[in-house]
Parts: C-alpha cells; sequence; structure tokens
C-alpha cells in the first residue's frame, strides 16, 4: 500500500492526467507529470512537471527517482519507457498490458482468446492484404491503422469495388486491420477497476453516442436489460482478470440487434465515457484509478443519479457561460489555450434524478 502523502508518476499530459491529478489530491497526493509538452493541461495542476521526451533515459531515471509509483493516461507510451521505469518504481498498467493494447490486431485475438466475441478482422499489413481481407468479408468494412489513432483517425471506410490502394493510403500508416461493419443498435462501454490483489470493482454499462467519430454524449446507466448488462460486465472483468491490469481497463462494446454484445476496443487508463463519474457516481473512475495503483481499497462505483455526459468539442467550449447559469450542470474545462475542430475543450455533466434514459433508435 502507497499512502498518502506519497508522489503518483503520470505519464502524459492530457486532461485524463489533469483529473486524475485533481482526485489524487483530494486523497492527499502530489503528482509528478512527466510529458513533452511545455504547457499541458496535467501539469497545470500537478505539483511537479518533467518536461521531456519519452525516451529520454536520463530524465526517466531522475523521474522513477522522485516518485513512489507510475501510471498513465495515454496507452501509446512507448513500451521500452515502461520497461526502463519498472527498473526503479512500481509502473501500472505493466508493459505486457501496453503491447496488447497499442495494436489492435494483438487486442482483438487476445479479446477472442478468452472467448469473447468481436467483430470479424483480418490483419493487412500492405493494401493488397487489405483488398483480399474485404473480398472475404463480401460486405463493406472499416481499414483502420493497426497503431495509434483515435477519434476516427487512421480509419477509412471499404465498400466492395472500391479503390482499396487508395484507401490504404487515406489510412495513412504502414500496417492495417479489416474490421467488418457490426450492424448495432448501441455502443456501450464498462470501466473496471483493478487492484495488485485481484480486487475488482465495475461501473454500470453505459450507452455512448458519437458524431463524426467523436463521443459526443454518454448516457448513464445504459438503456439494455439486466441480462446484458450482466453480460457486459462480465466479459469487461475477465478481460482485466487475463490482463492482470491494475489500474483501470475501459471496454468499448457494441450491442447487436439480435442481443449478442461485441468487444470493439480496450484501453488500460482512464476514458472518456467514464468522465460522468466525477458527478454522478460515489467514487470517479479518477480516484478509483489512485486507489489501484496505490493499493488502496477500491470505491463503491454505485450510481447517484441517471446523468448524460456531453463533450464539448472545438468551440463548443464557448457555451461555458450559458452551462454556468444552467441549474444542475457540472462543468468541467480542461484549460486547453486552443479551440481546435475535433479537439475536446471539456465536457458537462447533467444529472437526471427520477429520470429514463432512451435508447439509441
Amino acid at each position: 500500500m502507497i499512502a498518502p502523502g506519497a508522489t503518483i508518476g503520470m505519464l502524459g499530459g492530457g486532461q485524463l492526467g489533469r483529473m486524475t491529478a485533481m482526485a489524487a489530491a483530494r486523497l492527499g497526493y502530489r503528482t509528478h507529470v512527466f510529458c513533452p509538452e511545455v504547457d499541458s493541461p496535467c501539469a497545470a495542476v500537478a505539483a511537479y512537471h518533467t518536461c521531456a521526451d519519452y525516451r529520454d533515459a536520463q530524465a526517466l531515471a531522475a523521474f522513477a527517482a522522485a516518485v513512489d509509483v507510475v501510471t498513465l493516461e495515454w496507452e501509446n507510451i512507448p513500451v521500452e519507457t515502461i520497461g526502463l521505469l519498472s527498473r526503479q518504481v512500481p509502473v501500472h498498467p505493466g508493459a505486457k498490458v501496453l503491447e496488447i493494447a497499442q495494436d489492435r490486431v494483438a487486442e482483438k485475438g487476445f479479446i477472442n482468446g478468452q472467448g469473447i466475441a468481436t467483430a470479424p478482422f483480418f490483419d493487412a499489413p500492405d493494401a493488397a492484404a487489405a483488398a483480399a481481407a474485404l473480398t472475404r468479408l463480401g460486405t463493406s468494412a472499416i481499414l483502420k491503422s493497426t497503431r495509434m489513432g483515435y477519434d476516427g483517425k487512421g480509419q477509412v471506410r471499404l465498400d466492395p469495388g472500391c479503390d482499396v490502394a487508395a484507401a490504404w493510403r487515406a489510412m495513412g500508416s504502414d500496417a492495417g486491420i479489416v474490421e467488418g461493419l457490426v450492424d448495432f443498435v448501441a455502443e456501450i462501454s464498462v470501466i473496471v477497476a483493478r487492484t495488485e490483489a485481484g480486487q475488482m470493482a465495475s461501473y454500470p454499462p453505459v450507452e455512448n453516442r458519437h458524431q463524426h467519430h467523436i463521443l459526443s454524449q454518454t448516457l448513464v446507466p445504459a438503456a439494455i436489460t439486466p441480462a446484458l448488462a450482466a453480460t457486459a460486465v462480465s466479459m469487461a472483468e475477465r478481460l482485466a482478470a487475463a490482463l492482470q491490469v491494475v489500474g483501470l481497463l475501459a471496454v468499448e462494446m457494441f450491442v447487436t440487434g439480435d442481443g449478442r454484445v461485441l468487444v470493439n476496443e480496450l484501453a488500460p487508463r482512464p476514458h472518456n465515457s467514464g468522465h460522468w463519474t466525477i458527478d454522478a457516481a460515489a467514487t470517479s473512475q479518477f480516484e478509483q484509478l489512485v486507489r489501484a495503483v496505490c493499493g488502496l481499497p477500491l470505491g463503491s462505483v454505485a450510481v447517484l443519479a441517471p446523468a448524460v455526459m456531453e463533450n464539448l468539442i472545438g468551440d463548443q467550449v464557448d457555451q461555458w457561460a450559458a452551462i454556468l447559469a444552467e441549474p444542475g450542470a457540472r462543468l468541467h474545462l480542461y484549460g486547453k489555450a486552443e479551440a481546435r475542430p475535433g479537439r475536446k475543450m471539456g465536457h458537462v455533466t447533467r444529472l437526471l434524478p427520477g429520470a429514463a434514459v432512451p435508447l439509441s433508435t
């Protein structure tokens, strides 16, 4: 157990690190952020900031000596960085988790290896393999880069008869994966917290609605049957246990029209679809991360009230004054200097006591 008063190292300086640092401070911990950006959302609230490249061995050694445990807010931290830090200080999640989460082909294979279904997929190391995969599927598909890519970046739709070579160039990576399209009625996610001792606590499934491939709203709880909710939680916990994650694992899923649950992606960190927990859960996902990586008892995941979380993207952040004047709206701004199209600038959570949240139509 790492007691309050210790220093938590945070790899990554974005808003997820920022909200984790704020939760850590409430429990009496300091946060030391390591990121290459001079001015970042997390650095603005952290006690300490090391500004260096993630592969700077000297800076990493000094950082490791200054903290008691390390976690991350971004799963694409170089695996070798985790290896270097792990020689001096506990790092959660570890390198083996990132090796799977950073590669979509490895991730899908791991999920299927646990007996959990995904969309059909094919490894596509080049454009010819992508074209062959599209032919084998016989239906429309999505070509994605195997690494990096988020909020729709590095993703191109493939339709039968399309110019796959052009799609490959548009995808912009030297390795890809072709995934069959899923006919779903809802996109949901489950966030699991897990300690090194194996204790787990899972938030209930929530429904996620996207615009232009970016999460727009999260509805709490997802309007699915108790049986489907139990299935989703069971799958998420099975994956967290198999990965031996210490910290958080967010599991994105599809609910199909015939009542199946398919896993889409994994994220071993705090997740955008868990922002509602700050205001509408007994314990926020950010506090839960601190508890998990420090070996503290996990907090309650009880939902205090139904809620809707809405991202403020780009110039939507200009609505801040109207949101502040709205009774019951809980505004969270990330301190980013420039509002660009597609950039998450903040979020607002609205509590809906006694309300029923409708399923997508």
